[in-house]
């Protein structure tokens, strides 16, 4: 089994099951030894996301909003957010896997594992989902995950805007919903996506703290300062840094961010 190729077939599998399908056997394959990297092979740069077949794709204003979440509409509208991210994240360690050839079989490893939790949160929220009579694509996505894959094609702004600032976003929104939810009313629904973002923010400090190792790996190797980071996130998102946030201090320092970095973020003292 050829490792790029492989890689590539999966991430241009359009329907989830025949993807996470595709992959199980893939990663069992690479796990046992069974998978041989190619010594020549170059990466396509793909012109639509995986999914676009079966989601309606809109610009990110025209989302749905998360309205009142007591109701079953904005549950379903919640949920397939985040579900969206989470499907999109699996081809976002993917194709950290593909693109970027030559890496230490830690790199490797690294994602792959990433690839198999964001998996495991997709059918996790996806039952939910279903819960609700609702299936993914029901409700309009917009493509800023996979547009940021497109735009990064080296290793250390891939690692950088990624993992390092579209991820570690997520280690600050996803305690605001959780803070959002404990306030309303009390629903079995609204538990269990309480429960579950709880396991997604856990683990989710860990892939944030794989793409700061892999960031730093990319610095030296190109013989950069690491920060380097802010001139990278300016370049992709000029409004990233502009306004103090409220920032998830202690899951991005366990993540690897720098107190230097915090105070940069937050526009003041925070750690």
């Amino acid at each position: 089994m050829n490792f790029y190729k492989e890689v590539e077939l999966i991430l241009e599998a359009k329907i989830p099951t025949e993807k996470i399908k595709a992959f199980e056997k893939f990663y069992s394959a690479y796990k046992s030894g069974a998978v041989e990297f190619e010594k020549e092979f170059a990466a396509k740069k793909f012109s639509e996301p995986s999914y676009a077949s079966i989601c309606q794709v809109v610009n990110p204003q025209n989302v749905p909003k998360r309205s009142n979440l007591t109701t079953k509409e904005g549950q379903i509208i919640l949920l397939h957010a985040i579900l969206h991210i989470e499907y999109s994240a699996i081809d976002l360690a993917l194709d950290a896997a593909y693109r970027f050839t030559h890496m230490p079989r830690q790199y490797y490893d690294d994602w792959f594992e990433v690839a198999e939790d964001e998996i495991r949160h997709f059918l996790m929220l996806e039952k939910l989902l279903h819960e609700l009579g609702a299936e993914y694509g029901d409700v309009e996505v917009h493509n800023s995950l996979f547009e940021a894959s497109q735009k990064t094609q080296t290793l250390m702004e891939r690692m950088a805007v990624v993992p390092r600032y579209l991820e570690a976003n997520g280690l600050d929104a996803t305690p605001m919903i959780l803070e959002k939810l404990q306030k309303l009313p009390k629903n079995t629904m609204l538990e269990k996506i309480g429960d579950a973002l709880k396991i997604i923010l856990h683990e989710e400090i860990e892939h944030v703290k794989k793409g700061d190792i892999w960031f730093s790996f990319a610095c030296e190797a190109e013989g950069k300062s690491n920060d380097i980071y802010f001139e990278i996130i300016d370049k992709y998102y000029p409004q990233g840094f502009l306004r103090a946030k409220n920032l998830n201090t202690d899951a991005r320092k366990e993540a690897g961010f720098s107190c230097k970095e915090l105070n940069f973020m937050a526009k003041r003292e925070v750690c």
